[in-house]
């Protein structure tokens, strides 16, 4: 029997968090502006957000819609200011206009937050190489590296990437170099998804329009998110989908 998968959703304030964590939630990611794919909280949202729920908060760190990192100074300042405020877990991941990871801002963010844990969100799967992303951050010092890859295998979403997690995952699992950091799975994830992803040995993932079945003008439903709860549990104890 495998052990219990994780499941992260995305929130935008405190109602989202309370109904996802109601719904089973094991994580939130925490954003702003979902017009421009989530921007960096303010610091009154997370403290209502952490005030609300009880389970961990992974807040995202981005400036503006695309991957370029952007003013890195005012950045890092936001993430010192977030993390003064108690976030311990952030979500960041900056390209150059080449496609390379932007490691000049990757390390001065992760300094920002002081070693905390942080997820390298899906600018993966819009690199030039993710193999050589991957391991290029596996050469920054320890306590400024991920520890946790957002990806969907591909640019166009999971049923593209499907094959391309589940080698990646084989490599995580031989300790290989650059695959260390756990892979979290999502980008257009379906409940579909989940049997193939479990029996490769992935073992967490994100959803978040999944968590709105109105849309994404609507609020996180605990009832969409206990589906996935279940549908999780359900898949750990060979029961299916």
């Amino acid at each position: 029997m495998s052990k219990r998968a994780l499941l992260e959703v995305i929130a935008l304030g405190p109602n989202d968090a309370v109904a996802a964590q109601a719904g089973g939630a094991d994580r939130l990611e925490l954003v702003a502006d979902m017009a421009a794919d989530g921007l960096t909280p303010s610091l009154t949202t997370f403290a209502q957000v952490r005030e609300a729920v009880n389970i961990p908060v992974r807040v995202m760190l981005r400036a503006a819609d695309g991957f370029a990192a952007g003013d890195v100074a005012a950045l890092c300042t936001q993430a010192a200011a977030l993390r003064a405020a108690g976030a311990e877990e952030f979500v960041l991941g900056f390209l150059t206009p080449d496609g390379r990871p932007d490691l000049t801002a990757v390390r001065a963010v992760a300094a920002a937050i002081d070693g905390c844990r942080w997820t390298f969100h899906r600018a993966l799967d819009h690199a030039a190489d993710r193999d050589a992303l991957r391991k290029e951050l596996a050469g920054l010092p320890g306590d400024v590296r991920p520890d946790t890859y957002l990806t969907a295998g591909s640019a166009q979403g999971v049923d593209a990437g499907l094959e391309t997690l589940v080698a990646e995952q084989a490599r995580t699992e031989a300790g290989e170099a650059g695959y260390e950091p756990r892979i979290l799975v999502g980008g257009g994830l379906t409940l579909g998804h989940l049997p193939r992803l479990r029996a490769a040995g992935l073992d967490a993932f994100h959803i978040g329009g999944a968590a709105r079945p109105a849309g994404w003008s609507a609020p996180v439903e605990a009832a969409a998110v206990r589906q996935w709860r279940d549908a999780l549990d359900a898949v750990r104890d060979g029961v299916g989908v």
